[in-house]
């Protein structure tokens, strides 16, 4: 994605480079701990903890341990054999059958023989291959054959199927303009009709934008308003609310420069990856109001007067000849 943009806008130094996040208290959302709260953060290779505030640190931390590690290995797997250390899987030509454990010849014999016998799975009554079940760690004193056994609908019927109590999370739906946010699209629309005097749904029915076209419209105005630049003319501005207040007294809120300008493919990309703006876009309305763009384009029938010069002129039939000669 970072490789896709830097090619898309290479030319312009103030791009962005990865999606970027609506601040938690906005959205609601559920999240690793930030650097407000203070809790540290503990090494996932040790003990030693960090405060969330020092990411960086806790990374160099991370890569010192990581690098201690692998020095410590290196110096044992020079001392023993690596066998030692892990498991052996014999794989040579000579070796058993992991299902029946019968031995070949040669590879191609053991090939053949795994193919014609289907058995191209492990002996389950062998119990040396029990430690290599992931299922063995999942319920501990449990054999993966019991727990195979278990009869799922069991679980299944004692659930409580009443679905009353169950309550969806809020949309969150963030402003284009502002930091204002919605529980539903129709209030966050209205505010920025009413606020901002923005009306996505008539710039899409103006101009027959297609769904992917709203979303790169989205995404492209998300864009500009984050680098405090007018989606319009491009005039740059030193903060979010000195460029707002420029759209209104401009009247450059409701105008958007060449169709060709944002209709890019760089603007796929979502410039907020928890847009919530973006899950309501639909070209369903765009359809059933007002005429259908593609009803003006005239559609010329074809001439079918004289078929037989047709039949003897057509390229079906060089085709035909063609496919007669290559069978």
């Amino acid at each position: 994605l970072s490789c896709f943009y830097q090619q898309g806008v290479g030319a312009k130094q103030d791009c962005i480079l990865e999606p970027l996040c609506f601040p938690e208290h906005l959205c609601g959302s559920a999240s690793l701990a930030s650097s407000s709260d203070g809790r540290p953060v503990t090494c996932s290779l040790c003990s030693d903890s960090f405060p969330a505030s020092e990411k960086d640190q806790l990374l160099k931390h991370m890569v010192f341990v990581a690098y201690m590690y692998m020095l410590y290995w290196k110096k044992r797997f020079t001392e023993q054999p690596i066998t030692d250390f892990c498991s052996v899987i014999k794989t040579n030509s000579e070796g058993p059958c992991l299902y029946c454990e019968k031995t070949f010849r040669d590879k191609t014999t053991l090939k053949d023989h795994m193919r014609k016998k289907q058995h191209r799975r492990i002996n389950a009554r062998n119990q040396e291959y029990d430690r290599f079940y992931v299922i063995n760690y999942l319920e501990l004193g449990k054999t993966w054959e019991e727990v195979q056994s278990e009869d799922d609908r069991e679980i299944f019927e004692d659930e409580d199927d009443d679905w009353s109590d169950w309550q969806a999370h809020p949309v969150c739906a963030v402003c284009l303009f502002c930091e204002q946010q919605a529980e539903t699209m129709e209030k966050i629309y209205t505010h920025m009709e009413e606020t901002h005097e923005f009306d996505l749904h008539k710039l899409k029915t103006d101009l027959s934008l297609k769904f992917y076209q709203q979303v790169k419209l989205v995404n492209y105005i998300r864009r500009e308003l984050h680098q405090c630049r007018c989606y319009c003319c491009q005039e740059k501005f030193e903060t979010k609310e000195e460029l707002v207040q420029h759209l209104v007294n401009t009247g450059h809120v409701m105008q958007l420069p060449e169709i060709s300008h944002w209709d890019q493919p760089q603007y796929y990309f979502p410039t907020y990856e928890n847009d919530a703006l973006l899950t309501a876009l639909s070209d369903s309305e765009s359809e059933s109001e007002g005429p259908n763009p593609s009803s003006e384009v005239p559609v010329i029938a074809e001439d079918i007067s004289n078929l037989k010069v047709i039949k003897q002129t057509s390229v079906l039939n060089k085709l035909l000849k063609d496919r007669g000669g290559s069978n």
